[in-house]
């Protein structure tokens, strides 16, 4: 009964970030997605953040949505679990990962970090990416959920 860990910022959460944690329901028994309240600026507060994230994942069953400030090893700690979830696009993802999992692993020596591929089709897709084009009015319903890209459009426009 393994418990994973998948942190991110997921400003917003994209397609691709679904498409992992979608792949990691078949694998582990609970999914945690660990929304982390980020020192840089979001465009997201960190409570839309994890409200989104609970309106994408509400249809499964091993998914739990929470928001974490400091340190993630705490916070996997305070989960009682041993195992993280990277997600890597590219190779150019891998060099910091790599690093991020030796520190990790460094404070917390009985943790692991596991990484998943995300399915082709979302290899090129970060929320960077996204927020961008939707900041100059592009459409990103190819990239995000109905409920985000509304979230989006409303955000840029100044409703939120």
């Amino acid at each position: 009964m393994i418990k994973v860990v998948y942190p991110g910022t997921f400003d917003p959460i994209t397609s691709g970030h679904e498409d992992v944690v979608r792949r990691a329901t078949g694998l582990f028994c609970e999914v945690i997605v660990a929304v982390a309240k980020s020192r840089a600026n979001t465009l997201f507060t960190l409570d839309e953040r994890v409200d989104m994230a609970r309106e994408v994942f509400s249809g499964y069953d091993n998914v739990r949505v929470e928001g974490f400030d400091g340190l993630l090893m705490s916070f996997v700690q305070s989960q009682h679990s041993r195992v993280v979830l990277r997600g890597l696009r590219a190779a150019s993802d891998f060099e910091y990962e790599f690093q991020l999992a030796g520190m990790n692993r460094n404070l917390y020596p009985e943790m692991e970090t596991l990484f998943l591929t995300p399915a082709e089709q979302y290899t090129f897709i970060s929320a960077t990416m996204v927020r961008e084009v939707a900041r100059f009015g592009g459409d990103v319903g190819k990239f995000v959920s109905p409920t985000v890209a509304i979230r989006l459009k409303q955000k840029n426009q100044g409703c939120l």
